[in-house]
């Protein structure tokens, strides 16, 4: 078990072996020695779950109930009694207790019932953010892609992951980085916990301080209730920052102090919170550009460029795209009912010559629309989208022999990149004699 929680309880006895026991099954324990001091305790912490007595001294466990709706309502509570009454049991209930406890207590239950809150905890975060697939499609053992690029990139996935290290992930859009993202976080300690995409470009800016950093009731008009933000949701996982080079100005002090200090301070609230998540964060921008144009703070920059992996364009590593076709046509097979087998030779040469400027996102979208129009078997030329004129220079349906010719120069050059220019090695890893590689680098006009 993860999570952390909260002991309130004046007896001292009492208290230290509640703590003792919970410690022992592996949460983070805080304890109180009275109800003014867990309410404090409450404003300190991001706490999963409360085990509060009911009559103590300066302030009672309905007060910290109470306190605990206002300040954090996703934080379960559960309270102790020695002095149990119908009407207790349900005033509890009413203000929001999940559950409540018989003095004295028999830590079975106690465990048992700490486990179930915790467990349902989880489950319906899991719920909430549609976690589908993630185990198939994001395991650590699924290879990122046969090209030397995804492999190296692969390789600093594995060094990274365990650390709890920020990461910024750079590339055009559609390559791929929340797939990293999740990569990286299905590596680490994390990985039994949530993971929370957040595109900050999506959410208006008026809206994404409070979603974020969550809010105080009556901090802002519609503000009825208390709210946790997404920095407190995904506690003990992984926060995934998208488009991150779109975030305001306004609110990149505040993230550079979650960075530093792993604290967050609600809008409305005076008092900071801890929170403990993993931060990998995203862009397509040129953050270094943005920093010189003033558009994002130099501070921040330095902070999330601590590990970046750049994920290159589909268009520069065609050795993946085969193996993206046949995972791509796997999963839309599952949400269309289908069973195609994947694309036909011809298909695929036709893809690779594709300029890709969408990356996989167009690549996904491309044979969704092939699947909508064949047959239920294999992918056609016929069924690609602008397969007749408008995809490049040529008819790539009438000119197959220059779809071959783009696929030729650009398998050569990657080989030639990977022996580091030395013509000799490329072409024996290619299987070919120095004099016919030297022919095609000239007919393909390749520089040499």
């Amino acid at each position: 078990m993860t999570g952390t929680i909260l002991v309130v309880e004046d007896q001292e006895s009492a208290r230290e072996s509640l703590v003792d026991l919970l410690r022992g099954e592996d949460f983070e324990v805080h304890a109180a020695a009275d109800g003014k001091a867990g309410i404090e305790l409450v404003d300190q912490h991001d706490l999963d779950l409360v085990l509060t007595d009911l009559a103590m001294p300066h302030a009672d466990g309905i007060a910290v109930l109470r306190h605990i709706r206002e300040i954090s309502p996703q934080t379960l509570v559960i309270l102790m009694t020695a002095h149990a009454t119908v009407e207790t049991a349900i005033e509890a209930i009413r203000l929001g207790a999940q559950d409540y406890l018989l003095k004295p207590l028999i830590f079975e239950d106690v465990l048992r019932k700490v486990r179930h809150l915790m467990d349902h905890r989880k489950l319906a975060w899991e719920n909430q953010l549609l976690r589908r697939e993630i185990n198939t499609r994001f395991s650590p053992e699924r290879p990122l892609g046969r090209s030397q690029a995804m492999q190296d990139i692969a390789h600093l996935i594995k060094k990274v992951a365990p650390a709890p290290t920020t990461v910024l992930i750079t590339g055009e859009s559609g390559v791929g980085k929340e797939v990293v993202a999740r990569t990286i976080h299905a590596h680490s300690r994390f990985s039994d916990n949530v993971f929370l995409p957040v595109n900050c470009s999506a959410i208006p800016e008026n809206l994404l301080e409070s979603q974020l950093f969550g809010h105080v009731k009556g901090s802002f008009t519609g503000a009825v209730t208390s709210q946790e933000g997404l920095f407190q949701r995904a506690r003990g996982g992984t926060i995934f920052l998208d488009e991150i080079g779109e975030m305001p100005l306004t609110l990149q002090p505040k993230l550079l102090r979650v960075l530093e200090e792993k604290i967050i301070l609600p809008v409305g609230s005076t008092t900071p919170v801890k929170v403990n998540v993993r931060i990998l964060t995203a862009t397509n921008r040129d953050l270094n550009a943005e920093v010189e144009a003033g558009r994002f703070r130099d501070d921040l920059f330095y902070r999330l460029n601590v590990f970046e992996i750049n994920i290159p364009p589909l268009r520069k590593r065609l050795d993946d795209l085969p193996g993206l076709v046949e995972h791509l046509i796997q999963r839309h097979n599952q949400e269309m009912n289908t069973a195609y087998k994947g694309v036909d030779s011809a298909t695929m040469r036709i893809l690779m010559s594709f300029p890709w400027k969408g990356n996989i996102r167009e690549l996904d979208n491309v044979l969704e629309r092939a699947m909508i129009l064949g047959d239920g078997e294999w992918i056609k030329p016929s069924e690609l989208p602008g397969h007749q004129t408008d995809r490049g220079e040529f008819n790539y349906e009438d000119s197959l022999s220059a779809a071959l010719d783009l696929y030729e120069k650009s398998h050569i050059e990657r080989t030639l990149n990977k022996a580091g220019g030395d013509k000799i090695r490329a072409a024996e890893l290619m299987g070919l004699s120095l004099s016919t590689l030297y022919r095609k680098l000239e007919k393909l006009g390749i520089e040499s």
